[in-house]
């Protein structure tokens, strides 16, 4: 079955809670884990058997970094790698439905939308057998995972029979509890889902024809599939949810940064131990999993953590732990939605102290709690902990 990936990449004017990591690079090109965000979505897409391009979409200018980015990604992954670039923000439903002929060019069949703002396992082989399993051939499916009550609401909450997973209710950022299945942000859809969102762009436009004073043709194509297809989608036998047991967190901040790549660097060790640096005679001491970048020096005496120690942009020299006090990250996990705290063994490094830690605001969720330290700069820390919600929780 020919397939395709759009991954929604957003633009210079979204993601302002990342700054200031987002002024010098654009964010989904900004090192998690040791390569840019996007390409941990890249390279599960490209897994997928029958899939047969991958097209980002946002409405970022395009730059020779960027350009840099896709031509590499390409040569690496093996598969077509194209950049749309909307003529404004439109929306998760409006920039595909302004390119659904590209996304449809080559008889696809259906297609994948993913947030780029997202880590996750990305099941996306798993989504595609489920939707085999339920629904017709033009049923569309959300990925899920749970949370608890409180952060729920952070999140587009889901009801789902619990028999068929057929979504029955969808409500996004509700002021009251709703469901504990919260959506992932990663969708497989069918060319059917033109249609649905068709019906949004034409309602769209009739309601502002009745405002005199509307540019209602711009401002018509703005949709968003959660509060405007996937609202009136749910009962109708089209919607199904595919729970998954495996790590999730959102993007949005410096903090989730950090958190994002230990889910990624503990990933490494199944997926790409070569990426991981290893401990050897007369070098650093390597505790837990760590990408180090090839750009950093690194002093013998060092004594290095699970961390996104891979920066140009954050880090030009690793110091040793003598030289200045470095923070060892918390000895907790930190993690989002389903997922109790979790201490880990502290080590030799000096802790940060609690004054700094600010309370979990809705970042993500983990269901693989496991030891990770970073070791980071007083300079990086001040930077990190300036941002409107942190990765820290304490008891």
């Amino acid at each position: 079955m020919p397939l395709k990936a759009v991954i929604l990449i957003g633009g210079p004017q979204k993601g302002t809670r990342f700054r200031p990591l987002s002024f010098e690079v654009p964010k989904p090109l900004f090192p998690v884990a040791g390569v840019p965000m996007v390409q941990h979505h890249i390279e599960a897409c490209a897994k997928v058997p029958g899939l047969k391009e991958i097209l980002l979409m946002g409405f970022y200018q395009p730059n020779e970094a960027l350009s840099r980015f896709l031509v590499s990604a390409q040569q690496e992954f093996k598969i077509p790698i194209r950049y749309l670039q909307e003529y404004a923000a439109l929306g998760t439903g409006g920039g595909i439905y302004h390119f659904r002929d590209q996304i449809l060019a080559g008889g696809a069949e259906a297609f994948f939308v993913l947030n780029a703002d997202v880590c996750s396992e990305f099941p996306l082989q798993e989504m595609l057998e489920f939707r085999q399993q339920h629904g017709d051939v033009h049923s569309f499916v959300i990925l899920g995972t749970t949370a608890n009550r409180t952060q729920a609401l952070n999140y587009g909450c889901i009801v789902a029979n619990a028999d068929t997973q057929e979504v029955q209710h969808y409500v996004e950022k509700p002021s009251t509890f709703v469901s504990e299945i919260i959506n992932c942000g990663i969708y497989l859809f069918t060319p059917a889902i033109f249609q649905h969102i068709g019906e949004v762009f034409q309602r769209n436009q009739q309601e502002l024809a009745l405002e005199e004073s509307s540019n209602g043709w711009q401002r018509a194509e703005v949709i968003r599939l959660e509060q405007d297809v996937f609202t009136a989608l749910a009962g109708r036998g089209k919607l199904y949810v595919y729970k998954t047991d495996g790590f999730w967190s959102q993007i949005k901040s410096a903090g989730s940064a950090i958190y994002a790549s230990r889910l990624y660097l503990n990933q490494y060790s199944k997926s790409h131990p070569e990426r991981l640096a290893q401990n050897k005679p007369g070098g650093p001491v390597i505790r837990g999993n760590v990408y180090i970048h090839p750009t950093a020096s690194i002093d013998s005496t060092a004594v290095g953590g699970s961390s996104p120690l891979h920066s140009p942009l954050l880090h030009s020299r690793i110091t040793p732990v003598s030289s200045i006090p470095l923070w060892a990250g918390t000895a907790q996990s930190g993690a989002g939605p389903g997922l109790k705290e979790h201490r880990a063994t502290p080590t030799p490094m000096i802790p940060m102290p609690r004054s700094t830690a600010r309370p979990f605001s809705g970042m993500g969720a983990s269901h693989h709690p496991s030891q990770s330290w970073a070791a980071v700069s007083p300079s990086l820390l001040r930077l990190l902990f300036s941002t409107p919600s942190s990765f820290l929780t304490r008891s």
